[in-house]
């Protein structure tokens, strides 16, 4: 991996920890903060992310909370969780490694690979902190992406 490849690796892992961490804190889907903060800012957040992640992840929440109006909503997936979870450093990961694969295929921008994914079937299932899909292989949530269904 060139420097350039690692860096962007590591300001979507950052991106998509950010997306996982306002997400549990406002109970939203994911999509619903992906389509509320919009490509353009996506792209911002993603380019400065070495930036950012020195700043407080909490002023960053609500930051972006109250430029992009994103309200309290009622998908508690943290609250209904019966086993322990992951934290939004690990779903951070698991969404990183789906959307450099996916991107390595489909060979078009990263954030609207991005926007793709969050907005895909695949997300739901990766949101329920019930099921297994986020502890899966990145390989096999790669192929089940690519299939439409969970193999």
């Amino acid at each position: 991996m060139t420097g350039r490849e690692d860096k962007n690796t590591n300001n979507l892992f950052f991106l998509c920890s950010l997306i996982e961490y306002i997400g549990r804190k406002t109970k939203n889907h994911r999509n619903v903060i992906v389509n509320a903060i919009g490509k353009e800012d996506l792209q911002h957040i993603f380019d400065l992310a070495d930036v950012y992640h020195s700043e407080n992840i909490d002023k960053l929440l609500f930051e972006l909370t109250e430029k992009h109006n994103i309200e309290i909503g009622f998908f508690d997936n943290v609250a209904n969780a019966k086993y322990l979870i992951p934290t939004h450093w690990d779903i951070g990961k698991v969404y990183k490694r789906l959307i450099v694969e996916i991107g390595k295929k489909e060979n078009k921008p990263l954030i609207d690979t991005l926007s793709e994914v969050y907005n895909s079937w695949l997300s739901r299932k990766i949101e329920d902190f019930n099921s297994s899909v986020y502890y899966e292989s990145p390989e096999y949530l790669f192929q089940s992406y690519l299939k439409g269904e969970i193999l």
